[in-house]
């Protein structure tokens, strides 16, 4: 299974925001959303990518407040990406080696989704299924 699998069933819309609104403003954008991750647009281009663990680390137990510490002062800019013909084993592999929870998805430059370890995790189940029920059939036949 490939990402561009992944984001078919899933949906490729990405919630983003510009890096120069303060981390609380993108803290309720990802409250709203019901999301743990927010990509960090600029010009049309990724910049970088604003975590709850980026929340937790950076403001909260630096003592800053959210209020007014700005995206950009926070957000991680070391980004791991894929792409569209990455295979869920790739990115399995990448997240587990990098630590981290969300991958953007790149078509070049321009971003076309993201994906998270539960979408990761619920790829490789579904594949598992699959190879379960076609060794099934294969031993009943």
């Amino acid at each position: 299974m490939t990402v561009n699998q992944i984001l078919n069933k899933k949906g490729s819309g990405v919630v983003t925001v510009l890096p120069f609104i303060t981390v609380f403003k993108a803290i309720q954008v990802m409250c709203d959303q019901n999301i743990g991750a927010i990509l960090v647009i600029e010009d049309g281009l990724l910049k970088g990518i604003l975590t709850e663990r980026d929340y937790a680390r950076k403001v909260v137990l630096k003592d800053k407040t959210s209020k007014n510490t700005l995206v950009h002062e926070i957000m991680e800019t070391n980004l791991t990406v894929v792409s569209l013909n990455d295979s869920i084993d790739h990115c399995m592999e990448l997240m587990s080696r990098q630590r981290v929870r969300h991958l953007p998805v790149l078509e070049g430059e321009t971003v076309v989704g993201i994906i998270s370890i539960g979408d990761v995790v619920q790829a490789i189940i579904e594949v598992q299924k699959n190879t379960i029920e076609q060794l099934n059939l294969y031993i009943t036949q």
